[in-house]
């Protein structure tokens, strides 16, 4: 199904997530400077983080990245791809972006079952997977909600605190 605003899959570039190493060509631990360089030099503008992250939106990507200890000299802790406009990330070989969030929703149960993963639920009814660093948002946009996957480079063990705060603030 297609959605207003929503770039359908065969306009989108393809990555493939290496849970808590990569996301596409993002590996977590980066620099500000190496992310620009692996994105093609495209531009960013600065985004809020919280008290001790800076983040930078990539419009033209259509992912956001969040450093620990500041945008200038920090280190790549977060990606958030976006709904409608990021590139479709996959895992296992599942298409995790822009999709329903109940079909995504049912395969982390399957993947919480197959592989004894952790499975958290946000106060959002976001389903998260401790053990790849995944939460899997829902973005809106006017009546349709389609999935923003978010990784960090690492096991999440409170969810609540495994994202930046303007993660959670985007609907």
């Amino acid at each position: 199904m297609e959605f207003p605003g929503a770039k359908p899959d065969d306009e989108r570039d393809t990555w493939v997530a290496a849970p808590l190493v990569s996301v596409g060509p993002l590996r977590f631990g980066a620099t500000h400077a190496e992310v620009t360089a692996a994105l093609g030099g495209a531009s960013s503008v600065p985004t809020p983080g919280d008290r001790h992250l800076g983040g930078a939106r990539f419009d033209s990507v259509g992912v956001t990245t969040y450093y620990v200890g500041g945008l200038a000299d920090g280190h790549l802790s977060c990606v958030a791809v976006d709904a409608f406009t990021g590139p479709q990330v996959l895992l296992d070989g599942v298409a995790l972006t822009g999709r329903d969030p109940s079909v995504v929703e049912r395969w982390t149960w399957t993947e919480a079952e197959r592989d004894e993963r952790t499975l958290y639920y946000s106060g959002d009814a976001d389903p998260a997977l401790a053990e790849l660093g995944l939460v899997v948002r829902s973005q809106r946009a006017g009546d349709a909600a389609l999935t923003r996957p978010v990784f960090v480079g690492y096991v999440i063990e409170v969810l609540d605190e495994a994202l930046p705060d303007p993660e959670w603030a985007t609907r």
